[in-house]
């Protein structure tokens, strides 16, 4: 067996959430299967009471009316679901923890990779950048040519090769 160096505590924190939400929807599925053979309308209707809420209104209607169609069949499905993400969640918790090469490998699916990033190149000389804020980019823009003019904006039409 091949020995890692231990992982850096960014990756080990990650590795303890991500652990954490499956322990957590591990936990919302035995919760399911603890629903199987029982009246689960009822349950809601308790649950609705014990809230104060109006079983009337519109969001504790769809909550109970979502209840009475609930089946064993389906608790067994969510419960199922649940359990495979969780499965998921712990394997990912695992490899980050243990900072194994398949965990660096698979993050690209999920986060950007820095090195792609940092390749990007920067604008040519003279290019506009718009800001969201409406300023049509011209302290981007004086910025990117070198020095800022007087208002802070220069000619859009200056190309990069142009002499000062």
């Amino acid at each position: 067996m091949t020995r890692h160096p231990p992982a850096p505590t960014g990756l080990r924190t990650v590795a303890a959430l991500e652990a954490a939400k499956g322990i957590l929807v591990m936990l919302a599925g035995l919760g399911l299967l603890s629903l199987l053979h029982h009246d689960v309308q009822s349950l809601a209707e308790s649950v609705v009471r014990h809230l104060h809420l109006n079983p009337a209104r519109e969001y504790p209607r769809v909550f109970i009316e979502a209840a009475t169609r609930l089946t064993d069949a389906r608790l067994w499905l969510l419960a199922s679901g649940a359990f495979a993400y969780a499965v998921v969640r712990g394997v990912e918790a695992y490899g980050l923890w243990r900072a194994g090469g398949w965990s660096r490998r698979s993050d690209r699916s999920i986060l950007p990779d820095e090195r792609h990033v940092t390749r990007r190149r920067r604008p040519a000389r003279g290019t506009t950048v718009r800001s969201p804020s409406g300023d049509g980019g011209s302290f981007a823009r004086a910025r990117m040519r070198g020095a800022p003019s007087d208002d802070g904006c220069r000619s859009a039409t200056r190309r990069a090769g142009d002499a000062r």
